[in-house]
């Protein structure tokens, strides 16, 4: 069961030429494009499938900078602000509210993690409240239960993952933005080594730029050209609930559970970090490189099956760009969820937040999280392609820090100042080890 999307009306057909291309309607092909069409470029977005239909609107929501890796915090923290400045500026609604992130714990390496974190954050001007065990307690009365302690951050917030992509494309259209779904770009025409064209299954698109957003599909696409992207999907399940009577925190996580209160009131319920692998070739191609990865987080990772193999978005296969492609057979990748993984996430819940017992499991879904090496996305020029820029791996974060990616990617398109320092994202580290470098949130 695919999770709730606002669905939006866009052209058929895509114009012949443009200033840039963006390929993927996901939460950061979206806000790449918004903030380029504020700059009075001229931009096309092509999505293969529906806006937001893929990672977009399969997450949790969180929009946070609590426990981010130091390397994204200075995009989370930016991140924050344009949520809100998006919606004062467009008047569309992508849910955003900053209504505190609830982090309880009864484990004291986790909780003295934490407290580092916060020593961490203070010298980038970001509030974390370490809670004792009676303040725990207080804020997550509606466990019913003590704690050790916790963390809250009051500056932090969520978003609609069921609203979020729309509107920035509905505001992007307004400005004049060129949106076009079940449109999948096929590859890309260069002339004296750069890129000078998109081609699509609707026609060629002429274009000196293009930004690659394309989420789990990315790496497969950059082999077409030749760049070696390393990048593996992770599939995670998760489920939604009715609302309930008494209130929960808007949005908590435990060890064993995260609730996330959705615009409408049911709660997304989902389980930090469990996932499945499913073994494809790209996987096993790229596998060498993701052994720091898998070595930090193999506990919470569990063997999967032949999902990834049908989605079809990690083949190694070549394609021709006069003829259908993957993306064209499979519009949107809607895996089938992990039906124990959502079992034992709805048993937690009950067990951990007893106002649940009756609520309705309303949808049931799963989606892949693109994942690097390092856990930290790569946005950039590729090494070799001028004009190409990568903006993908995201590795689960890309919902929350989606503005601020969004917002660097067009400075970077354009020659502006970047909002942020764009060296710890550069696309030229992949070709080095990860050791020593996976994120630690």
């Amino acid at each position: 069961m695919s999770p709730p999307l606002i669905q939006i009306q866009t052209s058929p057909t895509p114009p012949a030429t443009a200033d840039v291309v963006v390929i993927g309607g996901g939460i950061v092909g979206v806000f790449a494009a918004y903030y380029l069409a504020l700059r009075g470029v001229s931009v096309v977005l092509v999505e293969k499938g529906r806006i937001g239909a893929e990672q977009s609107s399969r997450n949790w929501g969180w929009c946070r900078r609590q426990n981010r890796d130091a390397r994204e915090l200075p995009m989370a923290s930016k991140s924050l602000d344009l949520w809100e400045q998006f919606a004062a500026e467009s008047g569309e609604d992508t849910g955003f509210r900053r209504c505190g992130l609830l982090f309880l714990s009864n484990d004291d390496a986790e909780l003295s993690g934490w407290a580092n974190w916060r020593d961490f954050a203070k010298t980038s001007g970001v509030t974390s409240h370490m809670l004792s065990g009676r303040e725990a307690a207080e804020r997550g009365r509606a466990t019913g239960r003590a704690w050790k302690g916790g963390v809250y951050s009051p500056g932090d917030g969520t978003a609609d993952p069921a609203k979020a992509a729309p509107a920035v494309a509905a505001a992007l259209i307004k400005l004049g933005g060129s949106v076009h779904q079940n449109c999948a770009a096929r590859g890309i025409e260069t002339e004296g080594g750069r890129v000078s064209g998109v081609v699509t299954e609707a026609g060629v698109i002429k274009t000196r730029t293009v930004v690659m957003a394309g989420g789990a599909w990315a790496s497969s696409f950059c082999r077409q050209l030749g760049i070696r992207f390393p990048q593996a999907s992770i599939r995670q399940s998760i489920l939604s609930v009715s609302p309930v009577e008494h209130r929960l925190p808007d949005a908590l996580v435990m060890s064993g559970v995260s609730a996330t209160r959705r615009s409408d009131g049911r709660y997304a319920l989902a389980i930090s970090g469990r996932a499945r692998v499913d073994v494809t070739g790209q996987f096993l191609r790229f596998a060498p490189q993701f052994v720091p990865m898998f070595a930090k987080r193999w506990r919470s990772l569990l063997p999967g099956g032949l999902q990834g193999i049908r989605g079809g978005h990690e083949t190694l296969k070549r394609w021709r760009l006069d003829a259908p492609t993957p993306m064209e057979r499979v519009r949107i990748l809607d895996p089938k969820p992990d039906m124990s993984a959502i079992k034992e996430t709805q048993r937690r819940a009950v067990e951990l937040l007893p106002q649940l017992r009756d609520a309705k499991v309303t949808h049931a879904w799963a989606g892949f999280v693109d994942s690097t090496p390092d856990g930290v996305p790569g946005i950039g020029e590729v090494p070799g392609m001028p004009g190409f820029i990568l903006a993908a791996g995201f590795s689960g974060h890309g919902f929350g820090i989606g503005p601020g990616a969004g917002h660097l990617i067009a400075d970077l398109a354009t020659g502006a100042e970047p909002i942020v320092d764009p060296t710890p994202f550069r696309p030229g580290r992949f070709g080095g080890s990860a050791w020593g470098q996976v994120a630690d949130f």
